[in-house]
């Protein structure tokens, strides 16, 4: 008897403990139960085990526990979270639909916020805000703008009112790798700058890297700013859209098969160019741009996704001179859920960046561009409740056209010229993982193999001892180099091929579930260089691959930082430092308009970024908001190839065109009640750096200017407060047709922050005089939002 009752004991305890070591999956899809829309970034949290997880960018979670029985927590902002009691004795699939806050289910209530930040995470240096956030926010013309919305946040910046593009941890505008729908975009802007090219209506999810950047990216050194758009309806037809003073949009979205399929078309367009000849003033301005998008659910398994977008820029000068701009692209996408661990993404990807410039004056047309194929291939293998591991492939074929001039009538004194296109092949593949050290230690690592060929082309320039530039010692200047003598090649020919590894790693140590210090590394090469003499980008810039006489920037990025939650509070403190090798500058004098041998106006030289970025929130509350600080210098310097040649700046370091020293802003929404909320944000910036004449010499009758070094004045000190209120009549309205007022001022205390200062000589005194430009005085605004 005691024998049996030994075994049946040893026999319990062995099964207890097989079921103890047992593990299953937990997986599905969220999507929002009113739309059919899949969520990025929901929260599956498991409290018995202090576990979690989050959708990815597809909507779909996965997680490994031990069997039991357990609550399960799903949870996002503004929406009703949800508790589900879930047995886990065998591998289970759980799709979830999660219900907007505002319909009345029965749900638990725990407030999440994807903008607060995640103590145990390992990622860094990243920053994410939600449309709702961004939409509240003033800025000038009263339009929701998500590049505006991003430069009040620490580390990143832009070159000035009205000028594109932004600048991140001290990098150039270039830099800055921008997706949307993982297509890349070669300009955020509208407009130079006054609007940017996201629609915030069919915008989902974004989120900027500033460092500790995942192995799957690549190809830009200082950032990525990743941008999702919306799936569609799938459940029923709905519009969204709003009318303000120089612009409106309009988006339309509902189900091809209901429950099944869907469709998404948005336009926007300005049409304040409309009123310029009430003042007889003869000028064009204005920008228009198409989101579109078909999401198609196969099965529980497959999704099918066709997104595109199309925007173009118009800007005409009193009959002399025009140019018209914008990106576009087509991106066809396949999910596929192998079973509940393995999960995969395929991208075919075409975009493009077209500019074209008409002078009528000298009666000829410019057009330029660059186009891009991509296709990409990325595997998510959720290994366990500790591991998750990332695998990509992704192959990028490039055709750079640097411009095509053309004579616009029979007397132009201009000949048809093409100028060499170039060609170039990028590809990378990375491994990437997630790892759950201990309790308190979790890590993230990757590594990147890129390389890059650049192929064959017409007219290759040939130049004697392979120097394109030479610098006269006489003079002390440098001069470019007439070519020997040139050659073809065919495209199938590569002339110059760069490989490289990117290690990827950052670590997190958690000394409890609100605190934790955070530190990564990141490498990364840039193949693509936009050639520029201007502080923020242009339509007149120039694109240009590495190749013979051009290296790809080596990007090199070390961060550490503290981060706090309390209670309604957070707190984000990092300090950073960057190096970036083979950063092109150009010669004195250059031309960079129709250059057809840009290696002849190029020098190679380094830069640097360093800084601390201090980001204090309110996430919670009637008022809610942040304080963001950055205290940072950004240089760079091109020093001579030899002892006897000077360099750029005598080879010194200078200010980079965009640093700015110190940075404050200072933005906030209170929610007064559910008619009425108030938002604002105060901007306080050291004044870009600028390059003053110092004096002036007479030579044959006419004055010529000299300049003190490159960079080491600078502009007047910038701030700025901007206002705005919104207004809802019938808030409680949740069918139907609902409309909301935004009132909205920007510089409300009319301050003339100086884009630029020129100097010139007084026609009536004959003095030396200089003169401010402000783009922007006090702007009020108006727009009325609406859906249904």
């Amino acid at each position: 008897m005691i024998k049996r009752l030994l075994i049946a004991i040893i026999l319990l305890n062995f099964a207890y403990a097989k079921a103890q070591s047992e593990k299953f999956t937990l997986s599905g899809t969220i999507s929002e139960v009113s739309t059919g829309e899949t969520m990025i970034g929901v929260n599956i949290l498991i409290p018995e085990l202090s576990a979690g997880t989050s959708s990815n960018e597809y909507g779909f979670y996965s997680i490994t526990l031990p069997a039991g029985t357990y609550k399960v927590v799903y949870s996002f902002i503004g929406y009703k979270s949800i508790l589900k009691e879930v047995v886990l004795s065998s591998d289970t699939q759980i799709n979830i639909e999660m219900a907007d806050s505002d319909e009345q289910l029965d749900a638990i209530v725990i407030k999440a916020d994807v903008e607060r930040l995640s103590t145990k995470s390992p990622q860094m240096s990243t920053n994410a805000l939600s449309i709702e956030t961004i939409k509240k926010i003033p800025v000038v013309l009263g339009e929701t703008d998500i590049v505006k919305s991003l430069v009040l946040l620490p580390g990143v910046t832009n070159a000035g009112e009205g000028a594109s593009g932004f600048n991140v941890r001290g990098g150039a505008a270039d830099q800055n790798l921008v997706l949307l729908d993982e297509a890349t975009l070669y300009g955020s802007d509208h407009l130079f700058g006054f609007f940017s090219v996201f629609n915030p209506d069919a915008i989902k999810d974004l989120k900027l890297y500033k460092g500790g950047i995942p192995a799957r990216y690549g190809g830009r050194v200082s950032s990525v700013l990743d941008i999702y758009q919306r799936d569609g309806n799938k459940n029923k037809l709905s519009a969204t859209g709003g009318v303000g003073l120089v612009a409106s949009r309009l988006l339309l979205e509902g189900p091809i098969e209901k429950g099944k399929s869907s469709f998404l078309i948005g336009g926007r367009s300005s049409y304040a160019h409309l009123f310029l000849p009430l003042f007889d003033i003869d000028n064009k301005a204005y920008f228009y741009d198409l989101n579109a998008k078909l999401s198609f659910t196969l099965n529980d398994n497959n999704r099918l996704y066709v997104s595109s977008y199309f925007g173009r820029d118009v800007f005409k000068v009193n009959n002399l001179f025009g140019n018209t701009f914008g990106n576009s692209f087509v991106n066809a996408r396949w999910n596929h859920t192998f079973n509940n661990k393995w999960f995969a993404n395929t991208s075919l990807i075409y975009s493009d960046y077209n500019y074209g410039l008409e002078l009528d004056f000298v009666e000829f047309e410019f057009s330029s561009g660059i186009t891009n194929l991509n296709a990409k291939y990325d595997l998510t293998h959720y290994v366990n409740d500790k591991t998750k591991m990332r695998y990509g492939i992704n192959s990028i074929y490039y055709e750079f056209d640097p411009g095509l001039i053309t004579p616009t009538t029979a007397t132009s004194p201009i000949n048809e010229k093409q100028l060499t296109k170039k060609y170039a092949w990028e590809n990378g593949v990375y491994v990437d993982g997630e790892f759950e050290i201990t309790d308190n230690i979790n890590i993230n690592a990757g590594l990147r193999l890129s390389t890059f060929n650049r192929l064959g082309q017409d007219n290759i320039n040939i130049y004697e001892n392979n120097q394109p530039i030479i610098f006269n010692e006489e003079l002390q200047i440098y001069e470019s180099v007439d070519p020997i003598e040139t050659t073809n090649a065919s495209r199938g020919t590569t002339l110059k091929t760069f490989a490289n590894l990117e290690p990827r790693f950052s670590i997190a140590y958690s000394l409890d579930s609100n605190t934790s210090f955070k530190a990564s590394y990141q490498r990364i090469n840039q193949y693509i260089h936009l050639i520029s003499n201007t502080n923020a980008p242009t339509p007149f810039d120039l694109y240009a691959p590495s190749g013979t006489f051009i290296d790809p920037q080596k990007g090199d990025q070390i961060a550490a930082g503290f981060f706090k939650n309390i209670g309604n509070y957070s707190l984000e403190t990092e300090v950073f430092y960057k190096t970036v090798d083979n950063r092109l500058d150009y010669i004195d004098g250059a031309d960079l308009i129709a250059n057809d041998a840009v290696e002849q106006i190029l020098l190679k030289g380094e830069a640097r970024a360093y800084g601390l970025e201090l980001l204090f929130r309110k996430n919670k509350g009637k008022l809610q908001g942040w304080i963001a600080y950055t205290l940072s210098r950004s240089e760079q310097r091109t020093p001579g190839r030899t002892a006897e040649e000077t360099g750029i700046n005598n080879g010194e370091w200078y200010n980079a065109a965009w640093d700015k020293t110190h940075d404050l802003t200072i933005t906030g929404n209170y929610e007064f009640n559910n008619k009425w909320s108030f938002g604002a944000n105060f901007t306080l910036q050291t004044g870009q750096p600028i390059t003053y004449p110092n004096g002036q010499y007479e030579f044959d009758g006419l004055f010529i200017p000299t300049y003190e070094a490159r960079n080491s004045s600078r502009l007047p000190i910038v701030h700025r407060l901007d206002l705005s209120a919104t207004y809802i009549p019938k808030p409680n309205k949740t069918q139907g047709w609902q409309g909301s007022w935004v009132f909205s001022i920007y510089n409300a205390y009319n301050r003339r922050n100086a884009a630029s200062i020129s100097f010139a000589q007084n026609e009536d005194t004959n003095r030396n005089e200089a003169t401010r430009l402000s783009i922007f005085g006090l702007v009020p605004a108006v727009t009325y939002n609406f859906k249904f």
